[in-house]
């Protein structure tokens, strides 16, 4: 897409300035110019009064949205296990759809997968499209991708709902380009406009300074991923047993393009944190890698796992993977223990669905004491130790 100016209908007025986002617009000689700030988002389009601004973009075809029914999940499966982010977008899922008025549907793909009905009829689901081949028995994006667009295209629903895992992260967007459809990424928020029937898909954004709510107005199924562990994982005890549909599964060697010889799992020095009971977590008040051991010591004196903070892990503390917040991974740990964290709206917001806070500052103003349902006020590195020696002596 392009955007630019034509200069013979430009009267320099200035409307399309306060309409970019980006400060990507100014004016030059009299007449607007757009510079290379400019992400040809399209804000400004629609503020010249003269038709001055100018775009290649193709108008929206306008699509009938009133064949399209029904909320549903990708069940995510590995080594027989489902997914606990495909449970709670299931769980998510269930509430939309009461809004809605409509099924409850999860697609699940593999070799030998109806043993999963049970679990995912505990979790809300009314219908299951099931699409069975060995072919699918370990992920593939092309032939997960292939498949899922067809039965899409043939049941026509909604709302589809990823989890934001590699394999969501991966899958969502090339099934979105199959199918023309909007796809928005990382959610943490999911809800329905009651007025227009809309999924609101709530993201961070901009670092995560401000929080974005998109829709997709004009084109269906409405398709996001949502962040693992932001969502209540709800069982439903007296719901009825789920409704079986079994998909025709047509596949190809030539369109997989790639064969699994074999799977090596890679040794990891810690355990998935979002699936954590127990995490302790540090920030910047750890100072250093000493600060690490010492919240490693407490973590394996209570059995649980260490993460960080933004900060903690731009100054090399923590690994990436252990980063908890908007802008790295959501919990909804059993307990978790703050120490030196101040508590920005962003860490806040990544550990809120946690059972129990615990935080421990100096500062007895910081931000991380309003949701703590414990505070201590004081040198963490005078508690912890305190704390370690209190849990071994106990023990």
């Amino acid at each position: 897409m392009k955007v630019w100016i034509d200069i013979d209908k430009c009267t320099g007025c200035g409307l399309c300035i306060d309409s970019c986002p980006y400060n990507a617009i100014g004016i030059v000689n009299d007449v607007a110019a757009i510079n290379e700030r400019c992400t040809m988002c399209g804000a400004c389009l629609d503020s010249c009064n003269q038709g001055a601004i100018l775009s290649d973009a193709e108008e929206a075809v306008k699509v009938d949205l009133s064949g399209y029914k029904g909320v549903w999940v990708f069940a995510e499966q590995r080594e027989g296990l489902l997914n606990k982010g495909s449970l709670e977008l299931l769980s998510c899922g269930h509430e939309l759809g009461k809004v809605l008025g409509e099924e409850v549907c999860v697609i699940l793909l593999g070799d030998n997968v109806s043993g999963f009905v049970n679990e995912l009829t505990t979790y809300g689901a009314q219908k299951i499209y099931i699409a069975e081949d060995e072919k699918l028995k370990t992920y593939q994006t092309n032939a997960y991708a292939n498949t899922i667009s067809d039965i899409i295209s043939q049941y026509k629903p909604s709302i589809v709902l990823y989890s934001a895992t590699q394999t969501g992260r991966d899958l969502a967007p090339r099934i979105a380009r199959r199918l023309g459809a909007g796809l928005t990424a990382d959610c943490t928020k999911l809800a329905i406009d009651e007025k227009e029937g809309h999924l609101l898909q709530t993201r961070p954004a901009f670092g995560g300074n401000i929080m974005a709510t998109i829709i997709s107005p004009v084109t269906r199924p409405q398709m996001a991923t949502v962040r693992p562990g932001v969502m209540k994982l709800v069982k439903h005890d007296n719901i009825q047993k789920a409704e079986i549909i079994k998909c025709k599964v047509e596949l190809d060697h030539k369109n997989i393009k790639t064969k699994i010889l074999t799977v090596i799992k890679e040794k990891h020095r810690y355990s998935n944190i979002q699936e954590a009971k127990v995490i302790i977590s540090g920030g910047r008040g750890i100072k250093s890698e000493k600060g690490v051991k010492l919240l490693e010591t407490l973590a394996e004196t209570i059995g649980g796992e260490i993460a960080g903070t933004r900060v903690a892990v731009e100054k090399g503390w923590i690994p990436l993977d252990r980063q908890v917040g908007q802008t790295g991974h959501s919990v909804s740990s059993d307990l978790y223990i703050a120490c030196g964290i101040s508590g920005s709206i962003q860490h806040r917001a990544g550990i809120q669905n946690s059972k129990i806070i615990i935080a421990i500052n100096t500062d007895p103003d910081a931000p991380i004491f309003s949701i703590a349902d414990y505070g201590i006020v004081g040198d963490l590195f005078e508690i912890v130790p305190a704390l370690i020696k209190a849990l071994k002596e106990e023990r």
